[in-house]
């Protein structure tokens, strides 16, 4: 950090903190942070994009996209589960996978819309 990027004296506006802390004790972030940390792995962010594509993709189909295998995909994709990003349904022998919602894929395509916004504006 420089002297540029920091404040120079120490204050702070009270009312502001206040509220937002009072906020902050109403929302679970915890959950969300958790949420982030899910995505945060490239494998599983490769897994929630592909899913975004299609509706809905098995674990070998899953694998084969990453480039990883079955074993390592479907841990990935617990982890996912587990934090309420997929959801899955068994068809026999099959297991499939889905964006447990929406908001997963609004998630995902703002998240790349930002970054496409960055490289953008250098």
């Amino acid at each position: 950090m420089t002297k540029k990027d920091t404040c120079e004296i120490y204050c702070f506006d009270e009312v502001k903190v206040n509220s937002i802390q009072t906020e902050l004790l109403k929302e679970d972030t915890n959950s969300v942070s958790l949420l982030f940390k899910a995505l945060a792995d490239e494998n599983r962010t490769k897994i929630t994009y592909s899913l975004c594509q299609e509706d809905e993709l098995c674990v070998c189909d899953i694998a084969n996209i990453i480039g990883a295998t079955v074993a390592t995909t479907s841990h990935h994709l617990r982890t996912l589960h587990k934090q309420g990003i997929v959801k899955f349904r068994k068809e026999g022998k099959l297991a499939f996978y889905s964006l447990d919602d929406d908001h997963i894929k609004q998630l995902m395509f703002i998240a790349l819309e930002h970054k496409k916004e960055g490289k953008e504006n250098g």
